[in-house]
This record gives C-alpha cells, sequence and structure tokens, in this order.
C-alpha cells in the first residue's frame, strides 16, 4: 500500500527530530494532550459510538472498546501522570575509565521506532503515545478495524497538540486498520526497531510467527489462583472475587482457581460471591461434588479444553489438587506466564510457591488484577511482556529504552 509506505518513510524522518524534544518540552505535550482529550471528549464519544454499533455487546471485546466520559478522564489522568514521571533517556547507567584512560559511559537511549499492533482497545492509543514521547520514541500505531473511528479522532487530537507545540505530528503514525497494513508492518525492516503486539493469543501468535522486525511479546493471560490448604477463606473470598469480576476482558482476569482438596468444604463460601456476578462455573468433578446443589448460578463439568483457556468473560474453571506440586504442575502445564497468585498463610508454602512458578508476576495473598504498570506507579503501560530477553512485566518507560556506550578518550589506540 502507498499510504503504509509513505507513513513509514515519515515516521522514520521525523524519528531524527526526537533528539532534539527535551523532557520538559514532552512533559508539556503529554499535559496538553491530556487537556485536548478532555476538550474533545464528545468527539471522541461520538467516533466511540460509531464501533461499538458495528459489535454485538455479548463479545468480550466490547467492554474494551468501550468508552465513557469517566474512561477518558482516567486516560487523561494517566498520561498527566507519564508527564510526571522522569524522562528515561540521557540516565548514565554505568561509568568507570579503565587502565589505558579510556572513560567509558553506558547510557540509556530510546529504542527509535516502536510499531504497537493492537485490537479494540482506544485507550492503548494513548497510552502508547504517551509512553513513546516521554521515553524519546516514534512510534507507528496499528489498531484494529473494530476500533478505527476511535482511534483516527484520537490521533487526530494528539497530532493537533504536535502542530501546536511545533512539533512534527509524523511522529505518531496511525496505519489503515486493514490486515495489508499489518503485514507491511511486521515486514517494516529498516523502519521499525521493536514491534509489540497487544491483544489476543491468535493476534500474539500471529505477530511472532510473521514478523521480520524484532518483536516483544505482550502474552495472553491465563491466569491462575491457588488456595492452599493452609490459605485464609477470607482473603481467599475477596482475591477470587476481584481477580474474576473486576474486568473480565483484561489479561490480568483470573481464569482458573486451584483448589487443595482439603479446603473443598469451603469451596461453595469462596465460591457464592461470583453468583452474584452470574459467574460460570466449569468444575472438575471433585470440585464440581463440593458446589453442587450449593452454587446458585452456572455449574457445570469442565472440559480439558476448559484449562489452560482464556476465557475474558465471567466464567472460570476449578482444578482440585492434593498438593503444592500438584498445583505447580498444573500451572506449569498451563500459564501463560502471565501472573499466578497463591493464597496461604504458609510462608514456607508461598516462598516455594514464588520460586518455582516461571511468570512475570507472582502474587501471594493478593488479586492478579493489580498486573497494571499504573498499578506498579509506572504511569500507562504499552503491555505485559511474558517473555525473558529485554523486558518482563508491565512495560513502562524504562523498557522503551535501550542503552549505548561512550567511550572518551585522549588519543589512544590498540596494540
Amino acid at each position: 500500500m502507498e499510504q503504509v509506505q509513505r507513513q513509514l518513510d515519515d515516521v522514520k524522518r521525523a524519528a531524527r527530530t526526537m533528539v532534539a524534544m527535551s523532557a520538559d518540552k514532552s512533559s508539556k505535550i503529554l499535559a496538553d494532550i491530556a487537556d485536548a482529550l478532555l476538550a474533545n471528549c464528545d468527539k471522541i464519544l461520538a467516533a466511540n459510538q460509531k464501533d461499538l454499533s458495528r459489535m454485538d455487546p455479548s463479545n468480550p471485546m466490547y467492554d474494551r472498546l468501550l468508552l465513557n466520559r469517566e474512561r477518558i478522564e482516567g486516560i487523561a489522568a494517566d498520561t498527566r501522570k507519564v508527564a510526571t514521571l522522569d524522562a528515561p533517556c540521557g540516565e548514565i547507567l554505568e561509568q568507570r575509565t579503565l587502565p589505558n584512560g579510556l572513560n567509558l559511559k553506558k547510557v540509556r537511549v530510546p529504542l527509535g521506532i516502536v510499531g504497537v499492533i493492537y485490537e479494540a482497545r482506544p485507550n492503548v492509543t494513548v497510552d502508547v503515545a504517551a509512553l513513546c514521547l516521554r521515553s524519546g520514541n516514534a512510534v507507528v500505531l496499528k489498531g484494529g478495524s473494530d476500533a478505527a473511528d476511535s482511534n483516527e479522532v484520537i490521533v487526530e487530537v494528539m497530532h493537533n497538540v504536535l502542530i501546536q507545540n511545533g512539533i512534527d505530528k509524523d511522529i505518531i503514525q496511525l496505519l489503515p486498520p486493514g490486515h495489508e497494513a499489518a503485514t507491511m508492518l511486521m515486514n517494516a525492516v529498516g523502519y521499525i526497531d521493536v514491534l509489540i503486539p497487544r491483544g489476543s493469543k491468535r493476534l500474539i501468535d500471529s505477530v511472532r510467527q510473521n514478523a521480520k522486525v524484532p518483536v516483544i511479546e505482550t502474552g495472553a493471560g491465563v491466569v491462575h489462583t491457588y488456595f492452599d490448604k493452609d490459605g485464609d477463606l477470607k482473603i481467599a473470598t475477596d482475591v477470587v472475587f476481584n481477580a474474576k469480576t473486576r474486568r473480565v476482558s483484561v489479561c490480568n482476569a483470573l481464569d482458573c482457581l486451584i483448589v487443595h482438596s482439603s479446603r473443598l468444604a469451603d469451596l461453595p463460601a469462596l465460591a457464592q460471591p461470583l453468583a452474584t456476578k452470574d459467574v460460570e462455573i466449569l468444575a472438575d468433578e471433585r470440585a464440581y461434588a463440593a458446589l453442587d446443589g450449593k452454587y446458585t448460578a452456572s455449574l457445570r463439568h469442565a472440559s480439558p479444553d476448559d484449562f489452560g483457556y482464556e476465557f475474558q468473560a465471567y466464567r472460570m474453571a476449578i482444578r482440585t489438587v492434593d498438593s503444592l506440586s500438584e498445583a505447580l504442575e498444573h500451572i506449569y502445564t498451563y500459564s501463560s506466564k502471565h501472573s499466578e497468585a497463591i493464597i496461604t498463610e504458609n510462608e514456607q508454602v508461598a516462598e516455594q510457591f514464588a520460586n518455582n512458578v516461571d511468570a512475570a508476576c507472582c502474587y501471594i495473598n493478593t488479586s492478579t488484577a493489580f498486573t497494571d504498570g499504573a498499578q506498579f506507579g509506572l504511569g500507562a503501560e504499552i503491555g505485559i511482556s511474558t517473555q525473558k530477553l529485554h523486558a518482563r512485566g508491565p512495560m513502562a518507560l524504562r523498557e522503551l529504552t535501550s542503552y549505548k556506550w561512550i567511550i572518551v578518550g585522549r588519543g589512544q589506540v590498540r596494540k
């Protein structure tokens, strides 16, 4: 597509101007973007309604797509938060003088041009742009067709702010929503320094398998919470209810509750608050027997496919185990390495769980809903990385940087 190639050429040219943007300037721009989002709230909501009108409200993605005044105020607040965070680039990570007199500095620098492919989440458009601006990166956004109208208006608002501040608007590019644009972005060698997919497992797998540019996986969340034999029932009840029902469409939502067999008698009390949200429970044989006739919402027998599945809906699997090691084995088999939790009063068990679980975020006696850049005090996030190279967990400003070595001498030559 000629349009996409032109946009890639434009962002590559504009990215070089980012070096001249000071921390104070990026902070002002982000504050202005926050103001502009609020000033254009009605326009953004009108565009969002067009997007929503094309989606079935029963679709799990509907909640992710939905904007309202409160959510736009939250997006603006997150943008202001990013504006107050220390701009990371230029930080000296390491410095030393060698015996030959050479002075070495390891300095934090931007990644360059960050590409992001994402689905029906227009808030991501602002979050990603804000983080990239503050970390000195240009950005190429490829949203899904479901949020096309919302994304277009939001980027228009940000472009106007950039122009008003004398900044090249081409440092933020929004590609067309079609698959052809995604393919070109995945193959944009020489233009895109790193590509980050945000969305379903299918989207992430497609980008990982087909991209020719470097990819950072922000993985789908298949999330477990293990209720140990020494777990506190009140804590477990509160944590499970929050992790499952706070927002079912997000990647940190609970998908599978693992219960020690000695606590099956407590399972009806633990699960009953979920019934107030009509959560459908898919239980294994022992959990089903414990809940049968006592759980007032939908209860059915779990199938093997119900484990290792990211529901993104008011639905949760339950697996019964007889030991911590069996719980760890289940998590090892089905985890997406995103967020895992344990409810226990046994410090030794908690430590063993934390040491053995291979996940970006491991929780003890608290909800997995906290896997979020803002909740971690990082401001907005660009995604939750489930891989181990470069970044892991919530990716915020520092995770959008690399480093370079600067070597200063006085005429030294190598023998």
